[in-house]
């Protein structure tokens, strides 16, 4: 009993810390679990290990490089360049622009497409262009490379992150389709653009978003390093570099950037997270999990939609479901197809989670109120959610 106590203080530590700080509220809530079930010495041994683990180090550098890529290409106007060039009509506007600037991870993202969503949609509601802004932005984070919660979910999960990648493509068709179905179909057709297009100015922004997934692949599968971060990180330096060469920010410009964008707040999730799952690991809590029947689907489903829905984050609900799946079956990684059903539901209830800074935001500026919009994303949630069962129970089976 008192194991169970542990592991649930553990818990509600880093729920009400997680709205302060995330890689604070993960850290805490391992300390609190080493220090109810274990030796002071193990505690202080799980720390050392993850600070000074290679694969640990260059994972918390690489996810502090992305935001900063994020950063410069808004302040050096990369990313408005990109999407006022697209040429597609009012509705795969709607959905595509809010996309396109989602695929680059930085606070407040949601701000950067709700004037596009606004300037397409200026004859749609306000609870419904929220909805928009906010189920379009994050779709790219179920099956892009460089989304930190993707990659570091996959390395919890211990599988690669292009095996996983596969298994997250139909996700990404059920939120398109349902997005467009529910949200976009009743939009009219009518053209959102009032200058001339230019191939140049779109490739050149979309060159710096794809350089750090094709360069990941190409490092990979060349070199195979023997710590599999480092492409990661040099991916990430070399679409960093393609960011600062083509945005021309300037030093002072670029301090300003990192300073805004706080990239060490993302390094020290990983190192929070990975200290969490150490002394998880470490601790009793694995072995009692595997002596008790638990519903595979109840764990992977409720529990990660439940837990993304109060902590408005992604990491958070794979951290802690991914390893209780882990010691419930005895796996040393985790099956694709069960990976995408985790990370499918958290992302779900991440989607409409009140504490979501994207959802307050978008809320805010198009004048909107949360039950209108959760009323409005109910029945795609709903679906979606249906949709994240069916490899469950595919591999339940």
């Amino acid at each position: 009993m008192f194991t169970w106590i542990s592991f649930i203080a553990s818990i509600a530590v880093i729920l009400v810390f997680s709205k302060f700080n995330i890689g604070l509220a993960l850290f805490l809530g391992g300390v609190v679990l080493g220090l109810l079930l274990l030796p002071i010495s193990t505690l202080f041994e799980q720390l050392l290990d993850t600070i000074l683990d290679p694969s640990v180090i260059l994972l918390a550098l690489a996810v502090g490089v992305i935001p900063v890529i994020g950063g410069l290409m808004e302040e050096t106007g990369l990313v408005d360049r990109l999407v006022q060039n697209l040429r597609v009509d009012r509705r795969l506007f709607l959905g595509v622009s809010p996309a396109l600037i989602g695929m680059l991870p930085m606070p407040g993202g949601a701000l950067m497409s709700a004037p596009l969503v606004e300037k397409a949609g200026e004859d749609v509601l306000g609870n419904v262009k929220s909805a928009i802004n906010v189920w379009f932005r994050h779709i790219p984070q179920l099956v892009y490379p460089f989304a930190a919660s993707l990659i570091v979910s996959a390395k919890i999960a211990n599988i690669g992150l292009y095996s996983a990648i596969p298994f997250m493509a139909p996700p990404v068709l059920v939120c398109s389709a349902l997005g467009y179905w529910l949200l976009l179909r009743k939009v009219g057709r009518g053209v959102a653009y009032t200058e001339k297009a230019s191939f140049r100015k779109a490739v050149l922004p979309l060159m710096v978003i794809l350089a750090a997934p094709l360069a990941d692949f190409t490092i990979l599968k060349a070199l195979k390093p023997e710590v599999r971060e480092a492409a990661t990180l040099v991916a990430a330096l070399i679409s960093l570099s393609l960011a600062w060469v083509v945005g021309r920010p300037g030093l002072r410009r670029t301090g300003m950037v990192v300073l805004r964008m706080r990239p060490w707040s993302f390094s020290a999730i990983i190192f929070g997270m990975f200290f969490f799952i150490r002394v998880f690991q470490s601790s009793p809590i694995p072995a009692m999990i595997t002596s008790i029947e638990m519903d595979a689907s109840i764990l992977c489903l409720t529990l990660g939609f439940l837990l993304g829905f109060a902590t408005g984050r992604i990491q958070i609900p794979t951290s802690i479901v991914i390893p209780v799946f882990l010691a419930r079956y005895g796996l040393a990684s985790m099956p694709p197809l069960v990976f995408s059903s985790i990370y499918f539901s958290s992302y779900l209830g991440y989607i409409i989670s009140p504490v979501h800074p994207c959802v307050t935001v978008s809320l805010e500026y198009f004048k909107s109120n949360l039950s209108d919009y959760i009323k409005i994303l109910i029945l795609p949630t709903a679906l979606s959610m249906l949709a994240a069962a069916i490899p469950m129970i595919y591999w339940l089976i």
